[in-house]
């Protein structure tokens, strides 16, 4: 019997690593068509059958931040009084001409690209702060229906953001919040509160309450007990947090593509709306992308080690 289990054990452990890689390979090899459309010529992207020895070039990165044909209709005055100044519109012959102050023509990914940074970091900080303080509540004090309370929290999250939309857009539109960077970080933070909640709590139930009790009785008050002592013993939670609630933001399509336009548009409804005459820009929008996904994974990299702790313990372990 044990030797046919060892046998077993020889046969299983190749197969189980060429499954982990095959499975693995699967996973990356749209990460890697992405990445390599984004440095091909513009005739090889397309070709069929397709081709994977090419000479890279960088003219989708050019023509991404650097379009020098780039034409729209007569903007109104009200089009004009809103544009950034890197937006800024000038008349030309009844046409609009995208210009940024004596530099050369430019597109509309660069401002996009900084919305999406804005929204996503502001909505982050704001959720998981108040996240974190509102998690610190239910775990340390009686809260009257506190199961009642963090279920209601959490049933926020059931419902697909489609479902909602339309009502929010009316209701945006009404107190004039369309198309503005602060109504997508009020939405973003909102959505991202209750996750935010749900995940500190964990985190922070794990901390043992006979630190801070220690710390009272030293003379600290509640508020210098939470900032010395709770604070820095749920930075892997916290950091955890961050990185689940900025992908969600940075990646968030469907409110994005409804709530906003032009002037708090991100870069997720814009990078597919990247087309040249008449066929679309394959390779402009896989330079799009290769750059979107860049942040995410350099903020990933960097919190990599509080992210390996956070999901073997705290919310996610239970």
């Amino acid at each position: 019997m044990a030797a046919v289990t060892s046998r077993a054990q020889r046969i299983g452990r190749p197969v189980s690593i060429i499954a982990i890689l095959l499975v693995t390979a699967i996973f990356l090899f749209p990460i890697y068509w992405i990445g390599s459309t984004a440095f091909k010529p513009r005739n090889v992207a397309t070709s069929v059958p397709p081709t994977v020895f090419f000479q890279p070039e960088i003219t989708p990165f050019v023509k991404l931040f650097t379009k020098r044909a780039q034409l729209r209709e007569q903007p109104t005055q009200e089009e004009y009084d809103a544009a950034p100044w890197w937006e800024q519109a000038i008349y030309d012959g009844g046409e609009r001409v995208i210009k940024a102050r004596g530099e050369p023509l430019l597109s509309q990914y660069p401002s996009r690209f900084i919305n999406s940074l804005i929204v996503s970091v502001v909505s982050t900080v704001l959720a998981v702060g108040m996240g974190t303080l509102t998690a610190y509540g239910f775990s340390r004090f009686r809260v009257p229906g506190a199961d009642d309370w963090l279920f209601f929290i959490l049933s926020t999250r059931m419902l697909p953001p489609v479902v909602v939309a339309i009502p929010m857009f009316l209701m945006y539109r009404t107190f004039g919040l369309t198309d503005t960077h602060v109504g997508l970080i009020i939405l973003y933070t909102a959505f991202n509160l209750s996750f935010a909640v749900w995940l500190m709590r964990g985190f922070i139930d794990e901390i043992p309450k006979e630190y801070e009790e220690a710390a009272l009785v030293d003379g600290y008050t509640r508020i210098q007990a939470f900032y010395k002592i709770v604070l820095p013993e749920s930075v892997t939670g916290i950091a955890a947090t961050s990185i689940f609630s900025f992908i969600i933001a940075w990646n968030e399509y469907a409110f994005a593509l409804i709530m906003t336009t032009r002037r708090a548009q991100t870069a997720p409804p814009f990078i597919p709306s990247q087309i040249g005459s008449g066929l679309p820009e394959w390779t402009v929008i896989a330079a799009g992308t290769v750059l979107f996904l860049l942040p995410v994974a350099i903020f990933t990299f960097l919190l990599r080690n509080h992210l390996l702790r956070g999901v073997t313990f705290g919310a996610i372990r239970k």
